[in-house]
């Protein structure tokens, strides 16, 4: 059997607003095995975006427990729990978070500055990321000076920098055309045939029917929770150069 990547139950979070306290997640249960491939679905205000904050650790739930790779992080120190994402989790972003002033290898190389990696390892390592997204050209330019698909791609490249088991991607393919949109999805999908757990948060169908699983949330609750029966595979183009 596999490994048991995501555990939650009776997950909840509340927020507090003029009108009183908001339930935004009303005691979710979910597990995600290694190398899924999960699309999380729901219109605006469904919980969707809060219980992929939770999941990667950006906020903490009001109740219920989450279990991130066998270790129950609610009550996990900061510290220790900074250590756990850094070295388990990539973050996707919809707004690509690319530090402007900053180099293509610079940003690729930004997580491993907090792990204390020596900077000629961090230049070689992020090298290796970009070509691995077909930017190994780019190293040395800056985010104002590429496409938005490809600012995705180096995204992406970022979040793989650590080698980690899951891939947490929010509307991943928002800010990009369909064409774009296809690539993205299929370098998603190449990684996850390699074996990284990939959950994103998407509100396009189409989209979400490239997952083998998907998700859907409304009104705090997982209203269902299904495989895809055909998922689709989108094809990488090779003058992207992606190996």
């Amino acid at each position: 059997m596999s490994e048991t990547v995501i555990r939650v139950a009776g997950l909840g979070k509340s927020y507090v607003t003029a009108a009183g306290l908001f339930p935004a997640l009303k005691g979710v249960g979910l597990e995600i095995r290694r190398g899924e491939f999960v699309a999380i679905m729901g219109p605006s205000g469904s919980g969707k975006s809060t219980f992929m904050n939770l999941l990667g650790c950006l906020d903490t739930p009001t109740s219920g427990e989450y279990w991130l790779v066998g270790r129950e992080v609610a009550h996990m120190p900061g510290d220790e729990l900074a250590l756990l994402r850094n070295r388990t989790i990539g973050f996707v972003f919809q707004g690509f978070n690319l530090l402007p002033r900053m180099t293509l290898e610079e940003n690729v190389a930004l997580p491993l500055v907090y792990s204390g990696i020596a900077r000629e390892s961090r230049r070689g390592r992020a090298r290796q990321m970009l070509a691995k997204v077909g930017l190994e050209g780019y190293a040395g330019s800056l985010p104002a000076c590429i496409s938005g698909g490809q600012q995705q791609r180096v995204a992406i490249a970022r979040a793989l920098i650590n080698a980690p088991r899951l891939i947490l991607a929010d509307e991943p393919t928002g800010n990009l055309d369909s064409h774009t949109g296809e690539e993205i999805m299929a370098l998603f999908g190449q990684l996850n045939g390699e074996g990284i757990t990939v959950v994103l948060v998407t509100h396009e169908a189409n989209i979400a029917a490239h997952a083998r699983r998907q998700v859907r949330f409304f009104d705090g609750h997982i209203v269902s929770d299904v495989q895809t029966p055909r998922p689709l595979s989108a094809v990488i183009p090779a003058q992207a150069g992606i190996q």
